[in-house]
């Protein structure tokens, strides 16, 4: 390979949404281990497309940008990936969209999925961006001792928290950082 073109492969790597380098794994995990955390992921791949249908409901599934067959998948391996580093969660909270209550579902089969309207996606209008992203850090910033959370919530909100630009599936751990912010551990990618 020759100089410019493992160049440019390099800062393709680099600026590619949602891998982890293997190292940077240790605190994210770490984290989890000890809890104090919460892990913020953005639901499993889903159908092609950007956003929802027009008309789209939230009432009704079927008028959604579902997860695909390979994302539910992705979504059962990331439980099973967690699971085996011996991380379980106290409490599994969603967006109101159906790809993300069934991301939470598949991962934590039998674990109550409650809907917390602080990650609803913000997608179609960006006016309540700012007091949802609030609401989401005055939350998250309640997390005491050993509490570990898992929330699963679309790229818009976690942009918005952390400025990780994830890819589908992928999650970053966070805690609160005790100044009413929150601040990032490191991106894990358990259903990869």
């Amino acid at each position: 390979m020759n100089r410019r073109r493992f160049t440019f492969a390099a800062g393709a790597a680099l600026l590619a949404p949602g891998r982890a380098h293997p190292d940077a794994l240790a605190p994210a995990l770490l984290a989890l281990q000890t809890g104090g955390c919460a892990l913020l992921m953005r639901h499993a791949a889903t159908e092609p497309g950007i956003g929802d249908p027009p008309g789209y409901r939230l009432d009704a599934c079927s008028s959604q940008r579902n997860l695909s067959p390979a994302g539910r998948e992705q979504a059962r391996r990331a439980g099973v990936w967690l699971a085996q580093r011996g991380v379980a969660f106290d409490s599994v909270f969603s967006s109101r969209w159906c790809r993300c209550v069934d991301t939470a579902s598949l991962m934590f089969p039998g674990q109550p999925v409650e809907v917390l309207e602080a990650l609803n996606s913000f997608f179609d209008d960006g006016s309540p961006r700012e007091r949802q992203t609030a609401a989401l850090r005055s939350w998250l910033g309640t997390l005491e001792g050993s509490r570990r959370v898992a929330l699963v919530t679309h790229q818009v909100n976690i942009l918005a928290l952390t400025g990780d630009n994830l890819a589908m599936g992928g999650a970053v751990v966070v805690q609160p950082d005790r100044r009413g912010g929150v601040r990032s551990v490191g991106r894990i990618d358990p259903g990869g």
